[in-house]
């Protein structure tokens, strides 16, 4: 076993798998509503390459967990096969899924049958006009009914990630909060980050970890939760006492890069060592050549080293990544 390290001491045991750059939704923090090319087909890693990669993570690095991701996973035609082909692994890791939920209650039911042990969800309002305008498509009770059938077959807990957008819907977090603990949701609140494909993100726009806490204490008790937080990326506060809890990964003002242990595949092979990185390693390439699983894992080794001790945000020479969220994955 060759463990994912970097020069800072940090071990990499959860993998994030983008399998794909294309999503259902335009969210305006996220991509521009029209323009955005997506990664041609025969860039993108086939069923059987994200297997392999996931083999060679999990028997021979010692990843633990693994999160598939986008763009939306859920428009990735080889999804369920997947899943079931990774939970067949020997060394079988935790299996989660990040979704916008659009398409969840057509396929919750088959992704719980294949091996998937729970879905993450994002979600920044319940209001169907602000949900609209957020992403660009009126769905909302899509999302809902997707929500509700994971639940249903057991994909819990399910946990919904929110952004709250100054002006847009930084009023109705507490709406969002009272609902999720009425429905059994583990909600998160994430910072927005400096990750959206228009490259318009400004730190003075951000809603801030202490100003969502001032929103929500302003309806709620919060009080710390007693677990320690760990590696995980959310501070997580009982809500009113608990057993309902709420969280807060504040990625920008409150970073937690020396806990970090996550390395990501992108949907065209490539290894990121950092969500914020500037640089990448290619796997595909050499995989595509011949190389075998012995030679990739050294590769992926090798890209873990120079990971970086922070994302460097609040650094003035701080740039940037060219990839967008929707093409890194979450």
């Amino acid at each position: 076993m060759l463990p994912l390290r970097d020069t800072h001491g940090r071990t990499a045991t959860d993998l994030r798998v983008s399998l794909t750059d294309r999503c259902n939704l335009r969210c305006n923090y996220c991509m521009p509503a029209e323009g955005l090319d997506w990664l041609p087909t025969e860039q993108v890693l086939t069923d059987d390459e994200v297997v392999r990669l996931i083999g060679i993570a999990t028997e021979r690095l010692g990843v633990e967990e693994v999160r598939f991701t986008g763009g939306e996973p859920l428009v990735r035609r080889g999804l369920v096969d997947i899943v079931a082909r990774t939970a067949a692994l020997e060394h079988r890791p935790e299996i989660s899924l990040t979704t916008n939920a659009l398409g969840l209650a057509h396929t919750a039911a088959a992704l719980a049958e294949a091996g998937l042990d729970r879905v993450n969800a994002s979600l920044d309002t319940i209001d169907r006009d602000t949900f609209a305008t957020i992403t660009r498509r009126d769905r909302l009770g899509d999302v809902l009914a997707g929500l509700a059938a994971a639940r249903d077959v057991g994909l819990g807990p399910i946990k919904v990630n929110a952004v709250l957008l100054r002006g847009v819907n930084d009023d109705q977090a507490a709406d969002l909060l009272g609902w999720c603990v009425q429905e059994g949701y583990h909600l998160r609140f994430i910072e927005q980050m400096p990750l959206d494909a228009q490259h318009a993100w400004h730190r003075d726009e951000m809603i801030t970890a202490e100003e969502i806490f001032r929103i929500l204490e302003k309806e709620f008790v919060l009080t710390p939760h007693g677990e320690p937080r760990g590696s995980a990326p959310a501070e997580l506060f009982d809500v009113d006492g608990g057993p309902a809890t709420v969280g807060v990964i504040a990625s920008v003002t409150r970073p937690f890069c020396g806990d970090c242990d996550r390395v990501r595949l992108t949907a065209d092979g490539q290894i990121r060592n950092c969500l914020f990185a500037r640089q990448e390693s290619d796997l595909r390439t050499p995989m595509r050549a011949g190389a075998s699983d012995d030679e990739l894992a050294e590769l992926w080794v090798r890209a873990m080293a120079p990971k970086l001790p922070g994302h460097g945000i609040d650094d003035v020479s701080f740039l940037q990544p060219a990839r967008p969220m929707s093409a890194i994955g979450g």
